[in-house]
């Protein structure tokens, strides 16, 4: 449990309309829309096993878990700041969550005996050859590429039992690097998300199954906000979106799995 001093630091916040409510940092990293949509993009059902890499306060893998009842989860995290809370955020929710503390390079054993129906993942965005790195600990370790993008990929693929799935969620930029590194994963889906209409993609889901050979499929985009510009105060997503992020809808778009 975080100390004193640690918890004068945080702060508790909802997420799927209330239906969850979790601790993170004040400062620094902070989960947002991404994870969730991470977490609504995983097509797992009740009695299926989930594995996140890199699950940070549990945001991805615990909203995963408040929308599909009955799943199995697993988590590895590195930062054990992190980790402490997301074993708090996953008692407070009354989740049961397997946590490991340790690299995704180097897995704890206890995961490398695994197979898992899903591995999701919201790796680092930010390639640090090609960009500055943050001044905080926390969001450099949640943002910043320390460990290359194809291992992640490797990783994920390594611990997908045979037709599991990979979902994750990345930039646009990099989907060069995540198509190169799937290896044998196959059945790839691609989920464009553009933040109004006429704009740019700024957010991709990928989604590809462990010896699936199915064609590539790139999907339409989903459009997030209504309007071409920000006109007023509050929220202005769309319907869809909106039940993704409050009444923890499926994710739109992707086709079933």
């Amino acid at each position: 449990m975080p100390g004193e001093a640690t918890a004068a630091a945080l702060t508790r916040d909802h997420y799927l309309g209330g239906r969850l409510a979790l601790w993170q940092p004040a400062a620094g990293y902070r989960a947002g829309v991404d994870a969730v949509f991470l977490a609504a993009a995983c097509p797992a059902r009740p009695g299926e096993s989930v594995l996140e890499l890199g699950c940070g306060a549990g945001t991805a893998i615990l909203c995963l878990g408040a929308r599909v009842r009955g799943l199995r989860l697993a988590a590895v995290e590195r930062q054990e700041e992190m980790a402490d809370l997301a074993r708090r955020n996953a008692e407070d929710a009354g989740l049961a969550l397997d946590l490991h503390v340790g690299d995704l390079a180097d897995l704890p054993a206890g995961l490398r005996r695994q197979a898992f129906d899903h591995v999701i993942a919201n790796p680092p965005y930010f390639d640090r050859g090609a960009s500055l790195r943050s001044g905080h600990a926390a969001r450099e370790a949640a943002m910043g590429e320390d460990t290359p993008l194809a291992s992640w990929l490797q990783v994920a693929a390594r611990r997908l039992r045979p037709k599991g799935w990979l979902t994750l969620i990345h930039r646009p930029a990099r989907l060069a690097d995540i198509l190169a590194g799937l290896g044998d994963l196959g059945s790839v889906q691609i989920q464009p998300l553009i933040p109004r209409r006429g704009r740019d993609a700024n957010l991709v889901l990928v989604r590809a199954r462990k010896g699936g050979r199915a064609q590539l499929r790139l999907h339409a985009a989903v459009v997030l906000h209504e309007g071409h510009a920000h006109l007023r105060d509050g929220e202005d997503y769309t319907a869809a979106i909106r039940s993704v992020l409050r009444e923890a809808a499926a994710f739109p778009g992707f086709s079933p799995a």
